[in-house]
């Protein structure tokens, strides 16, 4: 059977506003999704949606409007016809890029033409996990040492896929960690410094701000109008009041004017320890905020791209998912992009732009020496460290994105990789059209 051709034709997303706190912190994400699902198809009206036959939509937390299928429940508010089916995954921060994968895949083979990918998180209104916990499980966890016998074995099951040996006071720590403490680890064994992470992003911001000034962003993201939250004294969202109308239009992590100095002042995230007694280099500066936003890119084949007149970002051709150790979580992009690039038949050193999910600097830095991937090809427009990462959304933000830069770069090749929890990476490959 001879493999369909796979084309990422658009890319759309909201604004990514702080997590529980933020623009959106009083609005439900469903409507959310519906505006931002209805933008990216009032942008390709030669697209009927009757000949859309699938949306899958990434999702960690869970939110209570989505009690059912999401993408069903998106899809018919939108005013999808009836037709449209739908999947909805998790594969924790890696679940948008996985449903790409997904609709992208079954492309390939034939069964479906096109698709539409969604990621959407609400990480201030989750249905329970470490936002409904807060520090109590990064707490228990850091201080067990009464690991069971599985835990101790995948532990000791060393990986040849590095190359920096693992400090044995790594490998006899508990593998259930928060993700804080998975990057310190990873500080820890690549001998990180303070500076080399806080340096990353105030690369991260300035890049960003550059990018946001040149309008680079203007085209992806779609404006929402709502509701100002009205504040509680304990700080939670007072939903039986109305605030004032207000309009959502950019990310809210980015901090203009991010300096070393700035973040020298910040103090190591709570709960979080080196096991190899170095300095605590994990920070609130360093490390990606908490988000809510949503995302969605359009996917079809190529001859339908070709027939319906549409001119894609950008040719998908590769696919990588791998596994890592629970305790360096933050590597899980280095074997994923290994996967994906020899899917792909290409070198690492074809590259040309990178989009690389900055859940935290400190495993950025790492992987990208691992992959010998120069970090001046990485994240030209800033990351997520100042874009923000609402979990489940971001893969999808990356590929589109990364299609975008390379549409206005020339590039050929690119790649959109990102570590996911629990320790798996997952990576995506893009060629010019």
């Amino acid at each position: 059977m001879e493999l369909q051709s796979v084309v990422l034709v658009d890319g759309v997303r909201s604004p990514f506003a702080k997590g529980g706190r933020g623009g959106f912190a009083a609005t439900r994400l469903d409507d959310i999704a519906v505006t931002v699902l209805k933008a990216l198809l009032a942008r390709n009206p030669k697209l009927d949606p009757n000949e859309i036959e699938e949306i899958g939509v990434g999702n960690v937390g869970g939110v209570a409007e989505f009690a059912g299928l999401a993408g069903n429940h998106i899809g018919r508010l939108a005013g999808l016809p009836e037709s449209v089916c739908s999947f909805d995954v998790s594969r924790q921060c890696g679940s948008s890029m996985e449903s790409l994968h997904r609709i992208a895949q079954s492309i390939m083979v034939g069964a479906t033409e096109v698709g539409i990918s969604m990621g959407a998180e609400r990480m201030g209104r989750q249905l329970g996990g470490a936002a409904a916990e807060g520090n109590r499980i990064t707490e228990f966890n850091t201080d067990r040492h009464d690991m069971t016998p599985l835990q101790r074995n995948m532990a000791s099951d060393h990986a040849a896929s590095f190359s920096q040996p693992i400090p044995d006071f790594i490998l006899d720590s508990d593998p259930v960690l928060s993700m804080t403490q998975t990057a310190q680890n990873v500080a820890d064994t690549y001998n990180l410094t303070r500076e080399q992470l806080d340096g990353f992003a105030v690369e991260s911001h300035r890049k960003y701000g550059e990018a946001l000034a040149a309008g680079f962003y203007d085209d992806e993201l779609v404006p929402y109008e709502t509701e100002k939250p009205v504040m509680n004294d304990d700080g939670s969202v007072d939903l039986s009041q109305h605030g004032e109308k207000i309009l959502v239009s950019q990310d809210e992590g980015y901090r203009a004017g991010t300096n070393m100095e700035t973040l020298a002042t910040l103090g190591p995230v709570k709960g979080i320890k080196s096991y190899g007694d170095r300095d605590l280099m994990i920070t609130a500066g360093n490390s990606c905020p908490t988000n809510d936003g949503v995302t969605a890119a359009l996917i079809m084949s190529e001859a339908k791209a070709k027939g319906l007149g549409l001119e894609p970002l950008a040719r998908i051709i590769g696919f990588g998912v791998a596994g890592v150790k629970p305790q360096l979580m933050g590597l899980g992009p280095v074997p994923a992009t290994r996967k994906a690039l020899a899917n792909a038949g290409i070198t690492a050193d074809q590259l040309d732009r990178v989009e690389f999910n900055e859940a935290f600097a400190a495993q950025v830095i790492p992987s990208m020496a691992e992959l010998g991937i120069p970090l001046e090809k990485v994240n030209v427009n800033g990351g997520s460290v100042a874009i923000g990462h609402p979990l489940g959304a971001t893969g999808t933000r990356l590929v589109h994105t990364l299609g975008r830069e390379m549409k206005r770069s020339g590039a050929k090749y690119g790649l959109a990789t990102q570590c996911i929890g629990a320790g798996m990476g997952i990576s995506t490959i893009l060629e010019s059209v």
